[in-house]
């Protein structure tokens, strides 16, 4: 049997500065009509995807795009068609909006969702948005365990929402109190938390999930049986293996040279971008970065960046180095 041709579709992610989005519902006539969707449509012969969002969008909505930014990829097999829906990340436009072709829609936000029911391949693109911009790595070995909690107080205070436990310096069970302690804190201010390590030590401490490194990524064969789950990448390979696996976000690097990493090959962003490009997990972008370079990171197409020692900065914290 031929497969089908898969088609063009671009959607976008309409986000306010609340963090809320935009839904609309499918009009009657159509093909899974009263479900909700991302606004957008089909790409047309030799149109680009923000190109062709532009157009969608004025025609459905009644806006003009001053600011999109291009995001995951995923692929989807309805009965009824075979598409590729290309997701961009729209910020800012302007025009006052309204269904022009009398669909309703929605401001929605992810811890409360209304609209119902979702076209099924929106599934994780909506756990996606769940995801925040900033990715914090600890980094204990350099400054200390005490000062690192005083720290991620401080980052939490600040709004940081996403956390990984990195301290490869430390053994199974001072590895296990230390994220222990970390994870307790970090859940009464409703961040998420990692530990880099294995499955199972994860798990011991009762951490969100799994952050995988590339070495143990290619070891592993499934989906680790956690809520959440990271792998580190920094080639076309890793990046492929960790989207088999249909893992949660990948952190891909190094982009910029690092303080601990003078004269090490980095990607640099034009790279990040052609490794990225119709990717189908978010990507946050790692290396010598922090939320200046977040802008960056999005017209690349990635999620957002996980930093390491910008995270983390606060006076004495971590010491500087010699």
């Amino acid at each position: 049997m031929t497969p089908r041709p898969r088609i063009e579709v671009v959607a976008a992610v309409i986000e306010r500065a609340d963090s809320s989005f935009l839904l609309a519902q499918r009009p009657a006539g159509k093909v899974y009509a009263g479900y909700w969707e991302f606004p957008g449509g089909k790409v047309e012969a030799g149109e680009s995807a923000a190109a062709a969002l532009a157009r969608e969008l004025h025609e459905e909505l009644a806006i003009d795009v001053e600011q999109s930014y291009p995001w995951i990829t995923r692929d989807y097999d309805y009965e009824h068609a075979n598409v590729r829906l290309r997701f961009r990340r729209v910020t800012r436009w302007s025009g006052e909006m309204h269904g022009r072709e009398e669909q309703a829609f929605a401001w929605q936000r992810i811890e409360r969702l209304t609209a119902s029911p979702i076209l099924p391949a929106n599934g994780p693109i909506l756990r996606a948005l769940s995801l925040p911009h900033v990715y914090g790595i600890s980094n204990a070995s350099v400054g200390g365990l005490d000062g690192f909690e005083s720290a991620l107080n401080a980052a939490l205070d600040r709004g940081l929402r996403l956390i990984q436990i990195r301290e490869k310096q430390l053994d199974e069970d001072a590895l296990v109190a230390f994220a222990t302690r970390v994870r307790v804190r970090a859940h009464e201010r409703g961040a998420r938390v990692l530990v880099n390590a294995s499955p199972q030590i994860a798990a011991r401490t009762g951490a969100d999930g799994v952050h995988l490194d590339a070495a143990r990524l290619m070891r592993t064969s499934s989906r680790p049986e956690l809520e959440l789950v990271g792998a580190s990448c920094h080639d076309a390979p890793e990046l492929e293996h960790a989207a088999r696996l249909g893992l949660d976000f990948v952190v891909l690097g190094p982009v910029k040279e690092t303080a601990s990493h003078r004269g090490a090959r980095t990607l640099g962003w034009e790279r990040v971008r052609e490794l990225i490009d119709g990717y189908p997990l978010p990507v946050y972008g790692v290396g010598g970065l922090g939320t200046d370079d977040l802008h960056d990171a999005w017209t690349a197409g990635a999620h957002g960046v996980a930093a390491i020692r910008a995270a983390w900065k606060v006076p004495g914290f971590p010491p500087a180095r010699e």
